[in-house]
């Protein structure tokens, strides 16, 4: 996996578009569900800050916005355990698809 810290993430966001790589950020109150992407894509997986989410051109600049659904009486999750959640999901069908190649 690789991981990348850039200066300006909305440049940086249009860079991998032209690189033929989508985008899709997490947000908390996103109406689309993190597991309906397609991440057996060239995908880069925005996250933001804890508290305060991304900026809102950061998220204007992402393909998708997605959320992971909250049950009970937990509102939100921490960064790290949004990432942990998506990333786990992007590699699950990565492996799915070259499963069923073979």
């Amino acid at each position: 996996m690789r991981i990348a810290d850039v200066v300006n993430i909305a440049r940086a966001i249009e860079s991998l578009k032209d690189a033929g790589v989508w985008t899709v950020g997490l947000a908390g109150d996103a109406e689309k569900p993190y597991d309906t992407i397609d991440f057996t894509l060239p995908t880069a997986i925005v996250i933001g800050a804890e508290g305060v989410g991304m900026r809102r051109l950061v998220r204007e600049r992402c393909d998708w916005v997605v959320s992971i659904p909250m049950g009970g009486r937990v509102a939100s999750l921490n960064a790290s355990v949004a990432a942990g959640i998506v990333l786990f999901e992007a590699v699950r069908q990565r492996r799915t698809t070259s499963s069923a190649r073979d």
